[in-house]
C-alpha cells in the first residue's frame, strides 16, 4: 500500500518532535541533576549545623525535579483526571500509597499529580526496583533517601530486613510523609500469568487488571511507622485527631492507575511524546491506618481485597471510560488535576541558568588552578 504525501510529512513530523524532545531531555538532565548534586554538596556545612532546613532544601529541589520529568509529559498533552476521595485532605499526613503498576510510565504519571498536593512530593519517599538506581535518576533518589528493593524469593527476607533499617534511619530524620511502593512487585504484563497461575491453586479471585499483591514490604512498613497508640485504638473523632496529630502513619492510600483502552504509557512515550494526548485517570481511596490489620494472615487477606476492588474498579473504567461512584451515590466526581506552565518554564528555566553557573564556575577555578 502506498504512503501518502500527507501520511510521510505525519511521520516526519512525529520523528522530528520525538528527537527535538529526546535532546531536551538529554541536556535537562544534564544541567539539572549535577546542579541538584552540586547544590547539596555545597550546603553540606548546614547539614551540620541545621539538619531540618537541609533536608527542607534538597525536598524543594527534589520537587522541582520531579515537576520537570512531569513537564515531558505535561506538553506532550499527557494529562491526569482524578477519582475518588481527595487526598489533598491528609497531605500533611503520614500516609502509605499503594499502587497498581502497569508500566514504568506510572511512575511519571504519580510524579504529575502530586505535584499539586502540598509538601507531599519533598516529603516523599520511593520503594523502587534496584535496577532503578543505576539510571540517570538513580543518584538523586539515593540521595533524597529512597528505598532501592532487588526482587526476587532468594533476596526477599534480606531486604526485608535491609527496608527496616533503611526507613528507622532516614524516614522520620528526614521530615518524610509520604511512602509509596507498588505491592505487586512488578509490571503487569511480566507478572499476571504467575499470578493467576497461584490464584487458581489457592482458591482466590481470577484477576485480570492487576495482580495479587505481595505482603512483605506493606508489612514491615505498618510496623516500623504506625505509633503503637494508634494501631488498633478506636479513633476520638476527626477534630480531636486533627489537633492532636499523632506521630506515625495515620492513612493507607489505595491508588488506581488506569489508562484508556488499557494502552500503558512508557517512559520512551512520556519522553518522546510520539503518542496522541492521553488522558491517565487516577483514583483513591483513603484508610484510617487503624483501620488496618498488622497479623500477617489478616493483612494478607487485607492486602488481596484491596486489588479485587481495583480490579472491579478498571474492569468498570474499562467498560465505561469513568470509575463508579462511591458506595452510597448515583454518580462519581472527576477533577482535572492542572500544572501551571508558568511554573514549569520558571523551573526549567533555574535549571538551565544553574547549570551555566556551575559551569562557569568550574572554568573559572580551572583557570586558576592551570
Amino acid at each position: 500500500m502506498a504512503v501518502t504525501l500527507e501520511q510521510a510529512q505525519r511521520v516526519g513530523y512525529t520523528c522530528l518532535k520525538a528527537l527535538l524532545r529526546f535532546a531536551f531531555m538529554v541536556a535537562n538532565n544534564l544541567v539539572a541533576i549535577p546542579s541538584y548534586v552540586l547544590y547539596l554538596i555545597v550546603l553540606q556545612p548546614l547539614r551540620i549545623l541545621d539538619s531540618k532546613s537541609f533536608w527542607y532544601i534538597e525536598g524543594v529541589l527534589f520537587k522541582w525535579l520531579l515537576a520537570m520529568v512531569a513537564s515531558w509529559g505535561w506538553w506532550a498533552g499527557y494529562t491526569v483526571v482524578e477519582w475518588g476521595d481527595d487526598v489533598k485532605a491528609v497531605s500533611e499526613d503520614e500516609a502509605m500509597v499503594l499502587v497498581n503498576h502497569q508500566a514504568t510510565g506510572d511512575v511519571c504519571t504519580l510524579m504529575m499529580c502530586l505535584q499539586d498536593k502540598g509538601t507531599v512530593v519533598r516529603q516523599m519517599m520511593w520503594l523502587m526496583d534496584h535496577i532503578f538506581k543505576y539510571t540517570n535518576f538513580g543518584i538523586v533518589s539515593l540521595i533524597h533517601g529512597d528505598f532501592f528493593i532487588r526482587q526476587g524469593r532468594t533476596h526477599r527476607d534480606q531486604q526485608l530486613v535491609l527496608l527496616k533499617d533503611h526507613l528507622e534511619k532516614y524516614y522520620r530524620s528526614r521530615n518524610r510523609k509520604w511512602i509509596v511502593l507498588f505491592p505487586e512487585g512488578g509490571f503487569l504484563r511480566k507478572r499476571r500469568e504467575t499470578s493467576q497461575a497461584f490464584a487458581k491453586k489457592n482458591n482466590l479471585p481470577f484477576l485480570k487488571h492487576v495482580t495479587l499483591p505481595r505482603l512483605g514490604a506493606t508489612q514491615v512498613i505498618l510496623k516500623t511507622l504506625v505509633a503503637p497508640q494508634e494501631n488498633g485504638t478506636p479513633s476520638s473523632g476527626d477534630a480531636v485527631r486533627k489537633e492532636s496529630k499523632p506521630k506515625g502513619l495515620q492513612w493507607v492510600i489505595d491508588t488506581t492507575i488506569a489508562y484508556p483502552k488499557a494502552e500503558p504509557i512508557d517512559i520512551q512515550t512520556w519522553i518522546l511524546g510520539y503518542r496522541q494526548p492521553t488522558v491517565t485517570h487516577v483514583h483513591y481511596r483513603i484508610f484510617p491506618v487503624k483501620d488496618v490489620p498488622t497479623e500477617p494472615e489478616a493483612l494478607t487477606n487485607w492486602l488481596y481485597q484491596r486489588f479485587i476492588e481495583k480490579e472491579d474498579l478498571l474492569t468498570h473504567f474499562y467498560e465505561t471510560g469513568a470509575f463508579p461512584p462511591p458506595q452510597g451515590q448515583t454518580k462519581a466526581i472527576s477533577r482535572e488535576m492542572t500544572l501551571s506552565n508558568l511554573w514549569l518554564v520558571a523551573i526549567q528555566s533555574f535549571a538551565f541558568l544553574s547549570g551555566g553557573m556551575w559551569y562557569c564556575l568550574f572554568q573559572y577555578l580551572y583557570h586558576c588552578l592551570f
